[in-house]
């Protein structure tokens, strides 16, 4: 759902072929296409990018200001005698997926300009913008950003679940049953072109979405998600997977901008 609205919400001067049908259908079917890299068949894949859905912030924050760079980040929780796996690397593979599409535009460009056979490049960057679409829908999901991800851990005075149920129950069963593209639409923010530094950009997004935390909970506790749910815990659900939409456009959109910047050839004087 994240993917297609965010699609078919672009503003009008990305490509066109952006926004076929076809291009619709492909965007959408491979949104969850990192979670079908997570079976037991592909085990040391499934080990490498598990930790690329979530991170914990609480654990990452102690850790100092978050460097762009994702091998800094990992030495540094290696040298905290943690490992990068039980803290996640969402926001650097957001940004690493996001620097592929932009470089594929950038090729677009390229080959569009030289009146050159564009196909191939096209479909990487369908590729890439559904891939990047998993990671904006996991950022929109506050069970995402912390330790509190699947039922709730240390003290907990407000006597809030500790079954390790409600992610699930919350990003899947509910939602499917319950919540509406047509819902979801109107909640979209406009579109913005995000300007400056994405990873800073996409670690602010996902601060905001951390801010929620305790209301999953609270609509779970209150039987938010269970059936039908209420219309508060209908209505929040609906939001979040307006966050993430609209930002997966707005990212996609900052791609298409600055792929037309002037970059150094990384081969010149090679």
């Amino acid at each position: 759902m994240i993917n297609r609205l965010a699609i078919s919400t672009l503003p009008a001067d990305v490509p066109a072929f952006l926004r076929t049908a076809n291009a619709l259908d492909e965007i959408e079917y491979l949104g969850p296409e990192p979670d079908r890299w997570r079976g037991s068949a592909e085990p040391e894949l499934s080990a490498a990018q598990a930790p690329e859905h979530f991170v914990d912030l609480e654990p990452a924050d102690a850790l100092g200001p978050l460097p762009h760079n994702r091998l800094d980040f990992e030495a540094r929780v290696f040298a905290a005698g943690e490992r990068p796996e039980k803290v996640g690397l969402l926001p650097w593979e957001a940004d690493e997926v996001w620097e592929r599409l932009k470089a594929a535009m950038r090729q677009y460009r390229s080959l569009k300009a030289a009146k050159q056979n564009t196909q191939p490049v096209e479909q990487a960057i369908l590729f890439y913008t559904g891939w990047l679409g998993h990671y904006a829908g996991d950022g929109s999901q506050p069970l995402h950003t912390t330790i509190q991800y699947n039922g709730w851990v240390g003290p907990n005075p407000n006597g809030y679940t500790t079954n390790h149920q409600i992610h699930w129950q919350f990003e899947g069963p509910f939602v499917a049953a319950n919540i509406h593209a047509s819902e979801v639409e109107p909640l979209m923010a406009p579109v913005n072109l995000i300007q400056g530094d994405m990873f800073d950009a996409f670690v602010a997004y996902l601060r905001h979405t951390k801010a929620y935390v305790d209301r999953v909970y609270q609509l779970e506790k209150a039987g938010g998600f269970t059936g039908a749910g209420t219309a508060e815990s209908r209505d929040f659900t609906a939001a979040r997977l307006a966050a993430g939409a609209s930002m997966l456009r707005d990212m996609i959109y900052a791609a298409w901008v600055d792929s037309a910047l002037p970059v150094a050839d990384p081969y010149a004087g090679k």
